[in-house]
């Protein structure tokens, strides 16, 4: 089974920044697409960031703010956010499409909580 772990969250005032980390534990064959997620409450699940080798896709709210990165030897990802805002609040999740025993599939974080309140 893999299990990715998200840190970093934490309370930030506007402006400020945060850097989330996701590492993936477990027998992890190869991963393909890391991202980043985010829930505001009574709001869906968002993309925010994801990245496919070297190619990154983002989320235009997040454009020129945050930046996703990878270690694939660590088998983590990384979300740099700056200038962050009061609608940058959210649970934020890390999601990993992996190979382990059982083939290919998607796997969620259990969430890290950020607000950006003054």
């Amino acid at each position: 089974q893999v299990q990715p772990v998200e840190s970093g969250g934490g309370l930030v005032q506007p402006g400020g920044s945060l850097r989330l980390s996701c590492a993936a534990s477990g027998i992890i064959f190869s991963i393909n697409t890391m991202g980043w997620y985010r829930q505001a409450p009574g709001e869906q699940r968002e993309l925010v960031a994801s990245i496919t080798g070297g190619r990154t896709n983002y989320a235009d709210s997040v454009k020129g703010r945050f930046i996703i990165s990878r270690d694939n030897a660590k088998n983590t990802v990384f979300l740099q956010m700056n200038s962050l805002k009061p609608e940058d609040t959210a649970v934020y999740y890390c999601k990993l499409t992996a190979a382990s025993h059982g083939g290919w599939r998607d796997y969620w974080g259990q969430g890290t909580q950020v607000t950006v309140s003054s």
